[in-house]
């Protein structure tokens, strides 16, 4: 029997793997450290581990699931949204800098608020405080102000997935995203990782410019925002 791939279950294969070191609960249930996002999972779709996860989704907040199938929900919750995405794998040449890029600087810490600012305007995926924290993040700025960014999120056995990828509106239409996806793809070449990330299927915009930079549609993967009932 064949062993099912490491982002079948991505949410589960991170809190259980590279990133265990985020992971709250226990082995029927796991949810990543509250301030680094909402994403959760069970071992299984028993009762038992449904249960478990329930019990891990806060009082004022969600947790969202994502499955190669749609997932049921959990006793004692309530359905705040599904959606399909389009996982994407990188599986060709890396895209190379062009000439007249802009600078890329890395972000840290004290970028933190300004990154925070830009997620809650572009809305690249749930952010939290310490979401800055998953691993390398990198912006362009522009007489100070941090116009664009892209980084990484989860880790999987030689993965690493491209997140976190937004621009302010009055600032797009001068390819900063693809600079910065193009620049955060080949950092994760030089640690021997490849590439994935997640988009909403039906984005077909966003589809087509990861295309354009080497990534191709794996599979279909489910996503369930829920929250207490």
């Amino acid at each position: 029997m064949t062993a099912p791939h490491p982002l079948d279950r991505p949410v589960w294969s991170m809190l259980t793997g590279r990133q265990t070191h985020l992971a709250e609960g226990d082995a029927r249930a796991l949810r990543i450290d509250r301030g680094y996002g909402v994403f959760g999972a069970a071992a299984d779709p028993g009762d038992e581990a449904q249960t478990a996860l329930a019990a891990l989704v806060p009082a004022d907040g969600e947790i969202w699931i994502i499955e190669d199938a749609p997932w049921p929900l959990p006793p004692g919750t309530r359905e705040v949204k599904r959606a399909v995405l389009a996982q994407m794998v990188a599986d060709g040449a890396l895209p190379q800098a062009r000439p007249g890029e802009p600078a890329i600087v890395a972000l840290g810490d004290a970028d933190a608020p300004e990154m925070a600012a830009l997620a809650d305007h572009a809305r690249p995926g749930p952010w939290g405080p310490k979401t800055h924290l998953y691993g390398p993040f990198f912006g362009i700025r522009e007489e100070g102000r941090l116009l664009a960014m892209a980084g990484q999120r989860m880790l999987m056995p030689g993965m690493a997935e491209v997140s976190g990828v937004a621009t302010w509106a009055d600032c797009r239409g001068h390819g900063y995203a693809r600079t910065l996806i193009g620049h955060v793809m080949r950092a994760m070449a030089l640690r021997g990782e490849t590439p994935f990330l997640h988009s909403y299927a039906d984005n077909a915009g966003a589809i087509a410019l990861y295309e354009s930079l080497g990534f191709r549609i794996r599979r279909e993967v489910h996503v369930l925002a829920i929250a207490k009932d």
